[in-house]
């Protein structure tokens, strides 16, 4: 009898487990690489042309003050990877992804019953690392960091064009030039990236739920749209560059065509920006076919979507161009999530939040969403908790950084909530404070015109740096810094045997998958 009830209990166990398994949503998180916050139409740029996208906003939440905190390509994805802040997983600029983590996305939502996949630029190490995902199919936009390694993108191109050069458009993928995409625009990374996507939607058919990672490797240059997305540019008004009472040593700077920082005239700067928002808008067209499989499948009123980016672009802004830098074309990033239908949600679809997010903060929603434990020292938050009630608690303000990129002085950390920003540069001891509400182009700098606000803010970063040491710290002032410190002593370190190194190889090359 005894038996007959443990057996009983746990066939219940089993049930419920299931049952609660079944309101788990799917997942679709799609990323793209150096996109601005402002380069959408529902962000207000009228310029840009996104209607898939905005369509994706107005059916969920948008939260408009969303930041990359360490604003360049692997340091940020590490902070997306672990939902830790840069001091605690460890990458303070661009430096490698560690192999493992002790938090890992695609690892827990796997353990928490998801086959996990994922499509597009990972920019881990090795190449081919899994983290947990059931398997990939990676773009690396050329990227060869290991003996051997050929992106899966690019075998697909030799299948589908053989001899022909997918570079051939001519412009590397740190130019600020622009240009037509040379080839059949089918043959572009980006509809590699949309188009894998959609054919694994179509092709789901497991029993547990999905989650799904489209990571595209565009707008980041090359700024290399086909011609007929181009052409929906051709009379469209693009906004110039801010500059400002600051950035006047930058002024009239002569560089190549790969420099991080120049003056290359406005127009040159124009041009940029139409072919940037002219492959914003190709990689729109994919996300709405991603969306349509979805309602195709069934399956859109019980999935989670997510729309971010890794970092932003410059694009001229204060004659910089790329990312590393504090400022909101680098560091302000789109966040956009809908919600599924099972979610009891006070915010209404179309509703655009003020609390100020980061990448750090999907992994804990996903698990969230998923009924997952999210551990109490994981740093990010887990925005359903605003879209449920947008008057639940919520962080003060977030911390940025980057250790030193392109010049000595662009070595810094910063604060902000969304209406202020405060930058302090370690070499130099330089401050910048910026009034977001008023100056969203920060082209104005307070520090030295608003000195109680800015006291204020430095006492908060003293209060951020404080468990960093002397070396940041030191009798309750800010310390400027000689050297450059790219890892925190938080970053995982390599000990494995040679066994174990041997058994990860085996795992992330060969595809096995034992579970």
């Amino acid at each position: 009898m005894k038996h007959l009830f443990v057996i009983a209990f746990l066939v219940m166990v089993a049930a419920l487990n299931a049952a609660e398994k079944g309101t788990q949503p799917n997942i679709i998180f799609i990323i793209t690489d150096q996109q601005r916050a402002d380069a959408l139409g529902c962000m207000g740029n009228a310029a840009v042309i996104s209607p898939n996208i905005d369509r994706l906003a107005e059916a969920g939440a948008t939260f408009v003050n969303a930041y990359s905190s360490v604003p360049s390509c692997t340091p940020a994805r590490a902070g997306l990877l672990t939902g830790l802040s840069p001091w605690h997983h460890g990458m303070l600029g661009y430096g490698r992804v560690a192999r493992k983590y002790k938090y890992e996305m695609p690892r827990m939502l796997r353990e928490a019953g998801y086959y996990t996949f994922g499509i597009g630029k990972m920019h881990w190490f090795p190449q081919k690392a899994l983290h947990g995902f059931h398997g990939t199919l990676v773009d690396e936009s050329g990227r060869v960091e290991q003996d051997g390694f050929v992106s899966d993108y690019r075998d697909w191109f030799k299948l589908q064009a053989p001899g022909e050069d997918p570079d051939k458009t001519g412009i590397g993928w740190n130019e600020h030039r622009s240009g037509v995409y040379q080839l059949d625009e089918k043959l572009h990374p980006t509809y590699w990236t949309g188009q894998t996507a959609v054919e694994l939607i179509e092709n789901y058919n497991q029993d547990k739920p999905l989650f799904l990672k489209v990571s595209f490797a565009r707008p980041h240059s090359p700024y290399d749209p086909p011609q007929r997305f181009l052409d929906l540019y051709k009379d469209v008004q693009i906004p110039t560059p801010y500059t400002g009472e600051w950035d006047e040593q930058y002024e009239g700077l002569e560089g190549g065509k790969d420099a991080a920082f120049g003056d290359f005239g406005v127009d040159h700067a124009i041009e940029s920006r139409r072919h940037y928002y002219a492959s914003i808008t190709f990689i729109d067209e994919m996300v709405g076919k991603i969306i349509q499989t979805l309602k195709d499948k069934g399956i859109y009123e019980n999935t989670l979507i997510c729309f971010t980016s890794d970092h932003g672009d410059m694009l001229g802004d204060h004659y910089h161009w790329r990312k590393t830098y504090a400022y909101e074309g680098s560091s302000n990033i789109p966040f956009i999530i809908k919600w599924p239908e099972s979610l009891k949600s006070k915010s209404a679809p179309g509703t655009k939040l003020e609390q100020v997010t980061e990448l750090r903060d999907f992994l804990p929603t996903f698990l969230d969403a998923a009924g997952a434990e999210i551990p109490d020292d994981m740093d990010g938050l887990s925005v359903l908790q605003l879209i449920k009630n947008p008057h639940n608690a919520w962080r003060n303000y977030i911390d940025l950084e980057h250790a030193t990129t392109y010049s000595e002085e662009n070595y810094w950390c910063a604060l902000t909530d969304g209406a202020w920003k405060y930058i302090w540069f370690f070499r130099t001891g330089k401050e910048q404070l910026f009034n977001l509400k008023t100056d969203p182009g920060e082209q104005f700098d307070l520090s030295s015109s608003n000195l109680e606000i800015t006291e204020n803010w430095r006492q908060k970063m003293v209060d951020h740096l404080s468990e960093r040491g002397e070396g940041f710290v030191k009798n309750g002032k800010l310390v400027q810094r000689s050297e450059t410190l790219l890892y925190s002593p938080n970053y995982p370190t390599d000990e494995r045997t040679p066994n174990e190194l041997m058994n990860t190889w085996r795992s992330e090359y060969k595809g096995v998958d034992e579970d």
